[in-house]
C-alpha cells in the first residue's frame, strides 16, 4: 500500500535536501521523486520553506519537541540527565540539519529570502538556544541550578558545542587526527561540565 502524498512527499524532500542541500532541492524535484506533481506539492506545503520546516520537525531528530516539554516539566530526572538528553538530540540533529541546510551560506539572496520566510514563520535557527534557555530557567526557578547563572549563555555553549562537534567530524569520525568521543560519552561529558559551571 502506497504512503499518503504528504508523508511520500516529506520523505523525498527529506533525501533531496539532504543529497543536493536544501539551495539545489528544487520543489519540481521533490514532487517528481514523490510521485506527484508539482501542484500536488503545494496542496500540502505552502512553500520550499514550510517544507523546510516540516522536514526539520517531522523527519530529523527531534529537538525542539524536547526542549519544549522539558522547559513545561523536566520531570523527576536530574538535571544532569537531561542536559545529557537534550547534548544527544542536539548532535544527531545538527549533525542531518547541516547537508541540509549548508548550501544556503554559499548564496546571499537566498539565504536572506529563506531567513525572512523562517521569521515570518515564526522559527528559525535561533529556536533550540531559547528552547534551552528557557528550560534552564525552569531548573533555576526550582533551585536546581544557581540563581546568577546566565541560563542563555549556558545554552548557547551547550548547542553550540553539538553543532560544532557535527561540524567537525564526519559522522564516522575519519575527520581529524582522533575520532570523536562516542556521542553518548560526549553528551554525558558536555552535560557535566556545563552543569558544573551553572551550579550554586
Amino acid at each position: 500500500m502506497q504512503k499518503p502524498t504528504r508523508e511520500r512527499i516529506l520523505d523525498a524532500a527529506h533525501e533531496l535536501m539532504r543529497t543536493l542541500g536544501l539551495s539545489r532541492a528544487t520543489t519540481k524535484e521533490i514532487a517528481r521523486a514523490a510521485g506527484c506533481s508539482e501542484a500536488g506539492l503545494y496542496k500540502h506545503f505552502a512553500s520550499k520553506e514550510d517544507l523546510f520546516v516540516a522536514v526539520l520537525t517531522e523527519r530529523l531528530p527531534r529537538l525542539t519537541p524536547l526542549l519544549h516539554r522539558l522547559a513545561l516539566d523536566p520531570g523527576a530526572r536530574s538535571v544532569e540527565e537531561n542536559l545529557t538528553e537534550i547534548a544527544r538530540q542536539a548532535v544527531l540533529f545538527y549533525a542531518e540539519s547541516f547537508p541540509i541546510a549548508a548550501s544556503l551560506y554559499a548564496e546571499t539572496r537566498l539565504k536572506a529570502r529563506h531567513d525572512t520566510a523562517m521569521r515570518d514563520m515564526g522559527t528559525g535557527p535561533h529556536m533550540p538556544i531559547e528552547g534551552l534557555d528557557a528550560y534552564l530557567r525552569t531548573e533555576q526557578a526550582a533551585g536546581r541550578i544557581a540563581p546568577t547563572a546566565d541560563t542563555f549563555a549556558a545554552a548557547s555553549l551547550l548547542l553550540g558545542a553539538c553543532a560544532q562537534r557535527s561540524f567537525a567530524y564526519d559522522p564516522e569520525g575519519k575527520i581529524g587526527k582522533k575520532p570523536p568521543q562516542d556521542i553518548d560519552d560526549f553528551a554525558a561529558a558536555l552535560a557535566a561540565t556545563l552543569l558544573e559551571g551553572v551550579s550554586g
